[in-house]
């Protein structure tokens, strides 16, 4: 019992770790965090094995008798795929307001590929439910990110009404299986090795410098919710190919005929290998020859998948865009309203990776080498534009941003047009281009002095002497 009460963390609802604010973490309490995580890794393997097509039915046990087919209906794949494609297929516009901060922040953005690295943490957070990115800095000293799955990482949050970072774990097996392992503090970087802390370097950042991205507060993945579903939907599949597969090849039955014509008591017919049924026993009056009828039990199959398939589609609120509604009904309103359900999980998920990200770049300022001390709190000004990835109506956004000239700014004029990455600097082209045709117009208009006109006055005046 007294062991007991020295436990000073604990795990909260959506296997979330928490611990006392004011008090360093001790070897036994992180070692029972890795532990509960090692728990949660076996979850977080299982939907990735789902994701990859690895599902259950591949490891059930063989049937006795008949055929043994194991089909796999990999709608993991496809629901993760087209929701994250439907929130980060478009990336999202991250800019500042300042022209020559903003210019640095997307050259930085490019350099750590950011936007793929984002598409990836997206989708780990849409199969494990939660995903985790870190700041570091490289040997040049240079501010960069990474990312890991749940499986080898956590977040540990302090015990307060904010929850606020309290430290960030990642553990591994060195070369000898001995467990090791970082654990990033706000104000410093302890080693460990097997059941003690080994040695401890400064932190750069002065914060955690790891962020926990996910999608809603329970942490679950985007199929975490239609697993038995798939699950049941794959013993389906496979039942029905195991009884086409059986009834496949029809029997011909003989019977009241005699099909041995030379006399050696055996039939003419070659019976091996052609599904017959011979017997010339049979009160030739009533002979039969006939194929004998398959049990068709294809209406109920085909109603229970179809159900499942739907219900699949409907519970994880993904659309299936390959549904003969979708194509059937093609209105921008229709489309809109079978949508609603992606938009707003979407929605959700956009409000969520917005503080994360905010949070992020947080990290990424404060150690001052992407933008100067004196600019460290720019991440306040950040500006985040998610878009969702959906077939464009270029006439339509066209016509929209026409219509909406003079009653908001021209920046968000552009914002409007999908095919514009970046406003602010669109917006530098156009001045830019406009300063061109005035000075071209200087150059070459009709009011234009001779003195700006190209040409070598110098030899006009010497052929005129």
């Amino acid at each position: 019992m007294a062991s007991e009460q020295t436990i000073k963390g604990q795990v909260v609802e959506g296997n979330v770790f928490i611990y006392p604010r004011d008090e360093r973490m001790t070897i036994a309490d992180l070692q029972r965090f890795i532990g509960k995580n090692k728990e949660l890794a076996k979850e977080y393997e299982h939907n990735l094995e789902m994701y990859k097509g690895d599902h259950d039915i591949l490891r059930t046990q063989p049937r006795m008798f008949g055929p043994d087919n194991r089909l796999v209906a990999n709608l993991p794949h496809y629901i993760v795929d087209t929701y994250n494609g439907f929130f980060t297929g478009v990336p999202p516009k991250i800019t500042l307001d300042d022209k020559t901060d903003n210019q640095i922040l997307q050259s930085w953005n490019d350099e750590n590929s950011f936007q793929d690295k984002l598409s990836e943490i997206s989708k780990q957070t849409d199969i494990y439910g939660r995903s985790l990115a870190f700041v570091y800095q490289d040997e040049e000293s240079e501010t960069r990110i990474a990312f890991t799955s749940p499986a080898t990482a956590f977040m540990v949050y302090d015990d307060t009404v904010s929850r606020q970072p309290y430290a960030f774990v990642r553990y591994w097996k060195n070369t000898n299986g001995i467990q090791v392992g970082v654990v990033y503090y706000a104000d410093g970087v302890v080693s460990f090795e097997g059941s003690n802390f080994t040695d401890e370097q400064p932190n750069v950042f002065k914060m955690v410098p790891a962020v926990e991205f996910y999608g809603n507060e329970e942490r679950q993945g985007v199929f975490d919710n239609v697993k038995t579903l798939i699950d049941e939907l794959d013993r389906v599949l496979s039942q029905k190919a195991n009884q086409v597969e059986y009834f496949d090849n029809a029997y011909l039955k003989v019977l009241g005929v005699n099909l041995d014509q030379d006399g050696d008591g055996k039939p003419d017919a070659d019976l091996i290998g052609n599904q017959m049924i011979y017997s010339p026993d049979a009160d030739a009056a009533n002979a039969d020859v006939e194929f004998i009828s398959k049990p068709d039990g294809d209406n109920m199959q085909e109603h229970i998948i179809d159900r499942l398939v739907s219900m699949i589609y409907q519970i994880s609120m993904v659309a299936n865009l390959n549904d003969e509604a979708f194509a059937g009904n093609s209105s921008g309103v229709a489309l809109q309203y079978k949508l609603l359900p992606m938009r707003n999980m979407a929605a959700n998920k956009e409000r969520k990776f917005t503080q994360a990200l905010r949070k992020l770049y947080q990290i990424v300022f404060s150690a001052g080498a992407v933008l100067p001390d004196s600019q460290k709190d720019a991440w306040r000004d950040l500006d985040f534009d998610f878009k969702r990835n959906l077939p464009e109506d270029l006439s339509n956004d066209a016509s929209i941003a026409q219509q909406l000239q003079g009653l908001v700014s021209h920046e968000t004029l552009l914002k409007i047009l999908p095919f514009v990455d970046d406003p602010k600097a669109e917006l530098k082209r156009i001045k830019d281009e406009k300063i061109d045709n005035m000075q071209d117009a200087m150059k070459y208009g009709p009011s234009a002095l001779d003195m700006n006109k190209p040409g070598d006055t110098d030899d006009e005046e010497t052929t005129d002497e």
